[in-house]
């Protein structure tokens, strides 16, 4: 076995290109979880969502913006992550190669690493206006106390979506002002698609996670886990047609929204808990949802502009 291979985690995406960076910079790039980049698609698709129904048009300067800042803040918050649970990640198989959790990277180095991150957000963070980049700051709260949710809730992953789904109040504030009720049924939409695919992603972990008291909605879920994400994906779809409706009253318009429907439903009727590979895929998959999703927007936003 290379030995380089044993500092990659197992589920990192790209673990040709991880191995042949020198140690340092493979854990730093590990700890920005620069090798999985499912977790900016999901953290940025909803800043799209955001800009595409604002109906201003394409906005790829915004949207590149976003995209920075998607890559960044999720690297930041992933750092953060990984230093307050540097203990809890040392009992989970799947995180004790972490380079925290394994003590390759100091905690010290963690934070300035994580300061580093912070400071591109700040370069992305003054391209907006004003109003966006106050609602921006206001998800810093959230941020710092979703590591904690693990411990005190079964749903962490409700806090997740929150946090998660922040860019899309930052993408439609930077463009407009206005139709907080569809921007709300929008918002929550996006919580319930975040607890449904967290759920999914934390299947890989629930032995471990009952072993050292993490607490996960998967866990929650138990047998029933089919349901529940059916459950919460049902409601993803159902609130955001109705975001879609309050914005263009149309049936061809929350009909956009069908290839979304399909793609989670067929999550749900392909999910294999007891496949090791099945829920990671089908997570993964996620950023393909975001894809549909956003065309949906974009659609519904610039009809007829």
């Amino acid at each position: 076995m290379n030995p380089s291979s044993e500092t990659v985690v197992p589920d990192s995406e790209h673990r040709g290109l991880i191995q042949r960076l020198p140690q340092l910079p493979r854990d730093l790039a590990q700890l920005a979880r620069f090798d999985r980049p499912i977790g900016w698609w999901l953290l940025f698709w909803p800043c799209v969502f955001g800009v595409w129904l604002a109906g201003a048009g394409f906005q790829f300067a915004l949207l590149g913006w976003l995209l920075v800042g998607a890559i960044a803040m999720r690297g930041a918050g992933c750092v953060y992550n990984d230093i307050v649970d540097a203990d809890l990640d040392k009992k989970v198989a799947r995180t004790a190669a972490r380079p925290v959790a394994s003590g390759r990277v100091s905690k010290k180095l963690a934070w300035g690493w994580l300061l580093a991150l912070c400071l591109i957000g700040l370069v992305v963070l003054l391209q907006l206006r004003l109003e966006a980049q106050l609602v921006a700051l206001a998800s810093l709260a959230l941020v710092a106390a979703y590591p904690f949710m693990k411990r005190i809730t079964w749903w962490p992953q409700a806090w997740l979506g929150m946090v998660f789904n922040w860019g899309l109040l930052v993408g439609w504030t930077q463009l407009r002002w206005d139709n907080w009720e569809v921007l709300a049924c929008l918002y929550a939409g996006c919580i319930c698609w975040v607890i449904g695919y967290d759920t999914i992603y934390a299947l890989q972990d629930r032995e471990d996670d009952a072993l050292v008291g993490i607490k996960s909605s998967a866990l929650r879920m138990g047998a029933k886990v089919h349901a529940g994400v059916g459950v919460f994906y049902a409601a993803t779809i159902a609130l955001w047609s109705a975001g879609i409706w309050l914005y263009r009253p149309d049936p061809a318009a929350v009909l956009t929204l069908l290839p979304v429907a399909l793609h989670l439903l067929w999550q749900i009727a392909t999910l294999n808990p007891s496949d090791p590979d099945n829920p990671l895929a089908r997570f993964r998959s996620n950023r393909w949802a975001g894809a549909l999703m956003a065309a949906a927007c974009f659609i519904v936003g610039n009809a007829g502009a």
